[in-house]
């Protein structure tokens, strides 16, 4: 069972892992969560990396609501004991993190979350203790990495061609991951205050803070490199070519 009772003075950590997307870029009649990778699903890898954190006394798993079998089943055959439950994820990444937040309701608003896409199963433990720590300071965290790449912010022209309409200095650019980290009372009353909007659209957890509590710091913790998002076929043969190199270490 997960730990209930963490040591005096010290906030409640859930890490939901959010699985509740069919990752249709990937290709094939499964959700890319329940693909292979190196002999274990996506979603175990992902499991496992926060069931191993000591700094994490809980998992939550969102799961896409038609494999949620699927889910229990890998997390009975792992033993993985700090799962407290598989809940159904939504139809986009916001509903799939209030889901989270749903099966959380009873943690106090001191206690810690971490947001996690299951797209990255080599999240790393010292990006998840990175995360925690920020926490003890900070409301909200994300965790980024350098662009080492020139972005630029496209337009169209008077023919409905994309244009270069600037090139933002990449100095100050950063390329988001996750874990996202918050403490429960800052993402409830984020998420609170979008869900009354009814423009609200998000895909990112610090986004929903930044927009609608902009007098909240995101706090922002390095990145790795291996923290890949597993989205087109080919990053299935990536992510395999780091495990082996991490393995070989």
């Amino acid at each position: 069972m997960p730990n209930d009772q963490p040591e005096r003075g010290r906030p409640h950590v859930t890490a939901a892992v959010l699985a509740g997307g069919v990752g249709s870029r990937v290709g094939g009649p499964l959700p890319k969560q329940l693909l292979s990778l190196a002999g274990r699903t996506i979603l175990e890898r992902s499991i496992a990396a926060f069931c191993t954190a000591p700094e994490v006394d809980e998992v939550v798993v969102v799961m896409v609501a038609d494999h949620v079998a699927a889910a229990e089943k890998i997390v009975a055959e792992g033993g993985y004991a700090k799962v407290s439950r598989v809940v159904p994820g939504g139809a986009s990444r916001s509903e799939s993190s209030l889901a989270a937040l749903r099966a959380v309701a009873h943690r106090a608003d001191d206690d810690l979350v971490l947001l996690h896409d299951t797209a990255r199963p080599l999240v790393s433990g010292r990006t998840i203790a990175a995360c925690v720590a920020a926490l003890a300071e900070a409301g909200a965290v994300g965790v980024a990495v350098p662009s080492s790449d020139t972005v630029v912010q496209v337009a169209a022209d008077a023919r409905g061609r994309e244009v270069i309409a600037s090139v933002p200095d990449r100095a100050g650019l950063r390329r988001m991951q996750t874990p996202q980290g918050f403490r429960l009372g800052v993402v409830r009353r984020a998420y609170a205050r979008a869900c009354a909007d009814p423009a609200f659209t998000a895909t990112d957890d610090c986004g929903v803070v930044l927009r609608y509590l902009p007098e909240e710091p995101v706090r922002i913790v390095p990145g790795e490199e291996s923290n890949i998002k597993v989205t087109h076929p080919g990053d299935l043969a990536v992510a395999e070519v780091l495990l082996r190199g991490t393995a070989e270490r």
